[in-house]
């Protein structure tokens, strides 16, 4: 006589299958997106699912796929000047800069400071879900060790820079450039390419189109940065364009 499995049982045999399914998925894309183009980012669909459950039909999350070769290297370089100055060295994570930010949280509960890499950007952009929950944290690391292994560093900013939200509906700097600038990302100039960083932390908020003081400020700085890691050279030193 067979005995029934108790719920938790069956819980657990769905959760087990659940995980596996999403690991093997994962594992695919890793393997894939090391060599073909991504033709949309996990963001992008809750972007879209979002605005469609909210009865906005008009929203389009739009990006145009791009190589290196056809993006202006002041491209790479302000975003990694402006978000992971270590991203060529570091293996995914930024060590310092976690225990830097986590120091300043406890410090200051009401203002959250972040330390994710490019390469953290990356993997929970184009695998998982937007917030902050310790459940998409060890998600996101688990990926981010997954495409520092496979990827090199220029693919990993090749994908970031191709999927990263820029603004209402933007995503990739082909259509940041094609929006605010009306040019083609290669022909942005070192100036524009630090002001689409500038936006990066809170695109909705921070607009390129439309800059407030601070994104104006945070340009500038990001402008320094650029020159002080060595402009163009820095890019073509560490094999990234």
């Amino acid at each position: 006589m067979s005995q029934r499995r108790s719920p938790l049982a069956w819980i657990k045999r769905i959760l087990l299958r659940v995980v596996i399914t999403l690991a093997v998925f994962w594992a695919g894309g890793i393997a894939i997106f090391s060599v073909l183009p991504v033709p949309f980012s996990a963001v992008m669909v809750e972007r879209q699912l979002g605005e469609m459950f909210s009865g906005n039909f008009h929203y389009l999350a739009h990006s145009d796929w791009v190589s290196m070769d056809e993006m202006t290297p002041w491209m790479g370089l302000a975003v990694i000047a402006a978000e992971d100055q270590k991203f060529p060295d570091h293996w995914g994570f930024d060590v310092s800069a976690i225990e830097k930010a986590l120091t300043h949280n406890e410090q200051n509960e009401n203002r959250i400071r972040g330390a994710s890499t490019l390469s953290q950007q990356t993997a929970k952009n184009l695998f998982l879900w937007d917030g902050r929950s310790w459940l998409r944290k060890g998600l996101e690391a688990g990926l981010t060790v997954g495409i520092e292994t496979v990827w090199s560093k220029k693919r990993i900013l090749t994908v970031y820079l191709n999927i990263a939200e820029f603004g209402d509906g933007v995503f990739g700097v082909e259509a940041a450039a094609q929006r605010y600038f009306h040019k083609p990302a290669s022909k942005l100039t070192m100036s524009e390419a630090a002001l689409l960083a500038a936006v990066l932390p809170n695109p909705i908020r921070f607009r390129a189109d439309a800059p407030s003081g601070y994104v104006r400020s945070r340009q500038a700085w990001i402008l320094r940065q650029m020159r002080q890691l060595g402009g163009e050279g820095f890019m073509r030193e560490n094999k990234l364009y």
